[in-house]
């Protein structure tokens, strides 16, 4: 069986929502290879629980796919004006491919000269931030990865969208224990959680948003309509800007508003990634290296714990987690996002999920 259901959700088999991704993608123009990276980076994210970056976006890129706003095979060029640096014009393909080729030039350089740094222009959503970085670290490397997004939040003081919900994330590799993997947004909550609240009818916390006219709202409507809210006040709002920097103003793509909403404007996104690659042996020996990231990590693991705590866990280890548990049960999917991949199967002439 692929799928097995409850009253809430449907698990369904990794593999087969897999299939089903790769299957839809190719329907939409995209080749069989790109359409698998595509299919396995989306089927991660809810594999590691990130579902506001899974399945349930891929109606909007096969869309945007089906009506050629963004190209089905790109012609991806790549400049490199020293050893360790590159820039890779992107020819407004998909992010999933625009990010795991620009990762791999990187790792590609730091392999040989101990870090590499890719820039990337003319890109679209690349989904999960951390699915570049899991690339590095599972190769052996350190990573940093940043992009930015769509306008959604004002900076601090202001109360119109201008800066991108816009992700940063990091990684490094261990020996024996977990990885360090570190992947978050500069505002208290991504538009995808308010997206998923609104398609299953849920309210949103307080305090994630503002309404079209600056009051906070519990409604995911009216919060999509508005702004969401940085973490920290100031300090989410300089992180945003720091992504918009390094992923717009330092590689020649959008920025201060200037990336496309995917879901609302018709032209392409123009988003701008940076990637970084570090080979951990470059001030030591790996072995060291490794070993000392394991020293670390079974300190953070054995730190007192809180009131309300029963362990004290490295970034990414719940998602590491939830991933290990998800391929042996299934991902859960609740009836509204079947539903909508029940539509996108009619529409595109393949089987339906589960």
């Amino acid at each position: 069986m692929t799928a097995t259901a409850t009253s809430d959700v449907t698990r369904v088999r990794p593999e087969a929502v897999t299939r089903f991704a790769r299957d839809l993608l190719v329907r939409a123009g995209l080749g069989e290879t790109d359409a698998t990276i595509v299919a396995e980076a989306l089927v991660l994210a809810d594999l590691r629980g990130v579902d506001t970056h899974g399945i349930a976006r891929l109606p909007i890129y096969l869309g945007r796919l089906r009506d050629g706003r963004v190209k089905t095979a790109p012609e991806m060029t790549l400049d490199k004006p020293t050893p360790v640096a590159a820039s890779l014009d992107g020819d407004n393909g998909l992010g999933f491919l625009v990010g795991r080729r620009a990762m791999q030039e990187a790792i590609s350089m730091a392999g040989e000269f101990g870090i590499g740094m890719v820039s990337a222009r003319n890109s679209n959503h690349f989904g999960m931030a951390a699915t570049y970085v899991l690339q590095a670290v599972e190769a052996g490397y350190i990573a940093l990865v940043f992009t930015n997004a769509s306008r959604a939040m004002p900076p601090w003081g202001g109360r119109e969208p201008l800066l991108g919900t816009s992700p940063f994330a990091a990684g490094a590799p261990s020996g024996n224990e977990v990885p360090f993997i570190l992947d978050m947004s500069p505002s208290v909550a991504a538009r995808g959680k308010i997206r998923r609240a609104e398609r299953q009818g849920q309210a949103i916390p307080e305090g994630w948003a503002l309404d079209a006219q600056g009051r906070p709202t519990t409604d995911p409507s009216e919060a999509m309509k508005g702004v969401v809210l940085p973490i920290g006040g100031p300090k989410g709002s300089g992180l945003a800007m720091l992504m918009d920097i390094l992923g717009g103003v330092f590689s020649g793509a959008g920025f201060a508003g200037g990336v496309r909403d995917q879901y609302k404007e018709t032209e392409p996104q123009n988003v701008g990634h940076l990637f970084m690659a570090i080979r951990p042996g470059l001030f030591m020996s790996e072995a060291d290296f490794r070993a000392r990231m394991d020293v670390l990590v079974r300190t953070v693991h054995g730190a007192p714990t809180a009131e309300g705590f029963d362990v004290v866990l490295m970034p990414g280890e719940i998602e590491a987690r939830l991933e290990a548990d998800r391929r042996n049960t299934g991902i859960p999917y609740s009836e509204r996002e079947l539903e909508l991949l029940r539509a996108a199967a009619t529409e595109y002439g393949v089987a339906a999920l589960a």
